[in-house]
């Protein structure tokens, strides 16, 4: 039974080319960031989410973001570098990490890494259009936080409306604080540092980043801790999902290719007989060519070429022999009979 090759440059064996990557994520963050605009919902709902959040906190004694927040307030060596990491690092350091895995690793090990961000993305989306969430900042100031963003806000690009430079505040969400992306994403990027970095430093810089930036994303008072244990929720199950989404779009790829296939059948068929034919009067024309050696081949081997002449010259020989034979035919008895009545006379 015929073995059929992969063909060449199919994407199970080739690396994901950069102009087919980079619309992918381009996509998938389009749809992530319109998500976020099409899922605001209304004020009241996002307050009461908020104050729900807050208060199963303060019950539970984990609502660690208001001391922080006191913090990054009361100390601008503190919350302005806060502020700049909450804006900033989140779409500088995930991308960088992205292409950094796409040069230095496994294909497997980028194919893995990359579907396991984006399907976390898109279950955050989720999560953002099913429960929008006022953030601390946002709350009444009787609850006690302070937006570090617009305090600090000449220090920086953005305004009094979350990460957003300055008159862009509505290109954004304000309620998009459950789960945290920032957390999530920042926690892809430890665990790809920890499992795939080789130095020891960055191997650390992976554990301390994600821990910093939950220090950051309470400090500002842009999340609750449990905004950020959910992104670390989110990023465990877009793991879980990554292979079998692998799986499914391996399926998918295989179908359009045997549908591709299928389409172009036809085509082929029409022209294979004549290709039949011609590979079976090659093969015969090769089985009598391949009946004799070759001047060639006989070339290539001294002492074939010995063997060969002797044969040439026994055989030329024999058939000088053979026509002198014939040649004689009949009258071999004749002069056989003369030379015998010459030794009677004599």
């Amino acid at each position: 039974m015929p073995q059929t090759a992969p063909r060449a440059g199919t994407w199970q064996g080739s690396r994901p080319r950069w102009w087919t990557e980079l619309p992918l994520i381009a996509v998938v963050y389009a749809a992530y960031s319109a998500g976020r605009l099409l899922a605001r919902g209304d004020v009241s709902t996002a307050v009461d989410h908020g104050l729900g959040i807050l208060h199963l906190e303060q019950r539970l004694n984990i609502d660690f973001e208001t001391p922080l927040n006191n913090i990054f307030t009361a100390h601008k060596l503190i919350g302005i570098p806060a502020d700049f990491a909450y804006a900033s690092l989140h779409y500088v350091v995930t991308p960088a990490i992205l292409v950094w895995v796409w040069k230095r690793r496994r294909d497997a090990d980028y194919r893995l890494l990359r579907t396991w961000l984006l399907v976390s993305t898109l279950i955050g989306l989720v999560g953002f259009t099913l429960m929008p969430t006022c953030p601390p900042r946002l709350l009444d100031a009787g609850h006690g936080f302070v937006d570090t963003m617009a305090q600090y806000s000449s220090y920086g690009w953005w305004g009094g409306e979350a990460s957003a430079p300055r008159g862009l505040g509505g290109l954004t969400n304000q309620f998009a604080a459950m789960p945290s992306l920032h957390v999530g994403w920042a926690l892809w990027c430890g665990v790809v540092l920890w499992r795939h970095a080789r130095s020891a430093w960055i191997k650390a810089l992976g554990v301390a980043y994600p821990l910093g930036i939950v220090l950051v994303v309470m400090g500002t008072a842009n999340h609750y801790f449990l905004d950020a244990v959910a992104g670390a929720a989110v990023m465990g199950l877009g793991l879980l999902l990554a292979k079998p989404a692998l799986r499914l779009t391996a399926r998918i790829r295989a179908r359009l290719s045997s549908a591709t296939d299928e389409a172009t059948g036809t085509t082929a068929g029409t022209a294979a007989p004549a290709a039949n034919g011609a590979s079976n009067l090659n093969v015969a024309a090769n089985v009598g060519d391949k009946c004799e050696t070759s001047a060639r081949e006989r070339e290539r081997i001294p002492r074939q070429q010995g063997r060969d002449a002797d044969r040439s010259t026994g055989g030329d020989s024999g058939g000088r022999e053979a026509g002198a034979a014939v040649r004689s035919g009949s009258g071999g008895k004749t002069a056989a009979a003369g030379d015998g009545a010459a030794a009677a006379a004599r």
